[in-house]
């Protein structure tokens, strides 16, 4: 089948082949609440996000995927699985430690109050380079971006042409999101705000790929929290 070239001269992907990934952020945590760094620490949803990520079940019930994958922490395999129960056929849900939030290393744990007194050359190194800096004793923005996408082409050449959930994190929303637009300008990505069990929906290919929606979570309108904190950002809610 011949790849449709829109006017700007993108070739978009070939539906036949590509695979179109539903992506969520796991439900609320005490610690996104209170804007305290995660990163790969296994803390478990909130009673906040459980009631999250029941209202995203009932809004993708019957719903149908070839596959669901998930991260293997906790938050993200909590969400997933009362998400999977309500989908056509009740699909398994196959744990991924690919799919993990960024290390962050001594962060874990930390406040953004604790990081400005403790870590303050860091945080300069972060101003001047966001992408490249690393957590200390753990990954930068780019080392996550080389594992979540070969994890994120790995699960699409093993699903061509099919539609795909995966639940994970803030960071490995903005993954996939770059591997969607070919890359992520230079501090853009640091204004993606994803919130908790929002669905961000992409379609790649081996060689392209197209952002079909991001951020969605209509299904939280009845919800008073619905927290944007994040391990990549560090932001309050």
């Amino acid at each position: 089948m011949t790849q449709r070239l829109v006017p700007f001269g993108f070739t978009a992907p070939d539906r036949t082949s590509a695979t179109e990934f539903w992506v969520v952020r796991h439900g609320e945590t005490s610690w996104n609440l209170d804007g305290r760094y995660q990163g790969q620490m296994d803390v478990p949803l909130s009673p906040v996000g459980h009631l999250q990520a029941a209202s995203l079940a009932e809004r993708l019930t019957g719903q149908t995927f070839a596959a669901v994958y998930t991260s293997d922490l906790t938050r993200a395999a909590q969400t997933a699985e009362q998400v999977a129960e309500r989908l056509t056929g009740h699909p398994a849900v196959t744990r991924d430690h690919e799919l993990r939030e960024i290390d962050v290393g001594e962060l874990s744990g930390l406040l953004m109050t604790d990081i400005r007194e403790r870590y303050a050359g860091y945080l300069q190194a972060l101003a001047q380079d966001s992408w490249g800096t690393r957590r200390p004793g753990g990954e930068s923005m780019q080392d996550l971006f080389a594992r979540c996408g070969a994890a994120f082409h790995r699960i699409r050449a093993a699903h061509p042409g099919q539609r795909v959930l995966v639940f994970t994190h803030g960071g490995v929303v903005r993954v996939a999101v770059g591997l969607a637009l070919g890359g992520v300008p230079a501090h853009a990505w640091a204004r993606l705000s994803v919130t908790n069990t929002s669905i961000t929906r992409v379609l790649l290919s081996e060689s392209s790929g197209t952002l079909l929606g991001f951020n969605d979570a209509a299904h939280l309108e009845s919800l008073e929290e619905a927290t944007e904190a994040d391990d990549v950002l560090g932001q309050a809610p």
